[in-house]
């Protein structure tokens, strides 16, 4: 199930990259206008710290915020909120498994280049998670502390469109005791970034 969705999304990712750069400007960009938010959304494989070498696949979205006005030395220092849902691709000895996230924090873009956009980030929120209930009982959720530092890049691949590849790695603090929980994963996406396109 888990090959299957990701040799789905490798043809389609394909199609964007060597279609819109077709489409793209010859001339030198705008330099005014926009907003400073990106957007986006991709799909997710997690490696999910939970029973050896269970991976399940989700859909992930995110949303930063990368505040105008800051000195030189911050340029690329925003916020970013982030929600996954880890739902699809169950392994057989854990039918009922799910793994949910919604996170806020920092992230930090260096925009030295016109069109290559590496970032890392630490965020924090909450995860819940659904599990199959051991023998005579019927606790099968629960909430935990979330934290999750990540990193990855960006590549522009027409006008304001971004591919991103995203690594994070999460830590369900105090998961069922002392012990955390800590699944991890890679997301592909894209992304819109309404700023101004840089010039040359």
């Amino acid at each position: 199930m888990r090959m299957k969705l990701t040799l789905r999304l490798i043809p389609a990712l394909m199609f964007v990259v060597a279609v819109l750069p077709v489409y793209s400007q010859v001339g030198a960009a705008a330099t005014v206008g926009g907003i400073p938010v990106v957007v986006g959304g991709g799909m997710s494989d997690f490696l999910l710290d939970w029973g050896p070498g269970q991976r399940m696949e989700g859909i992930t979205a995110w949303a930063d915020l990368y505040p105008r006005d800051l000195p030189r030395k911050l340029d690329g220092l925003g916020i970013e909120v982030e929600g996954r849902d880890t739902n699809f691709g169950r392994p057989a000895g854990i039918s009922r498994m799910r793994q949910d996230t919604g996170l806020g924090g920092a992230i930090y873009a260096w925009n030295r280049y016109r069109n290559f956009r590496p970032y890392g980030k630490f965020l924090f929120g909450i995860g819940s998670i659904d599990f199959p209930p051991a023998t005579g009982s019927t606790y099968s959720h629960d909430a935990f502390l979330v934290l999750a530092p990540g990193g990855g890049a960006e590549y522009r691949v027409w006008k304001h469109v971004w591919v991103r590849g995203d690594y994070e790695y999460q830590i369900w603090r105090h998961t069922f005791g002392p012990t955390d929980l800590t699944p991890q994963g890679f997301t592909v996406g894209a992304s819109y970034d309404f700023r101004p396109v840089r010039s040359e």
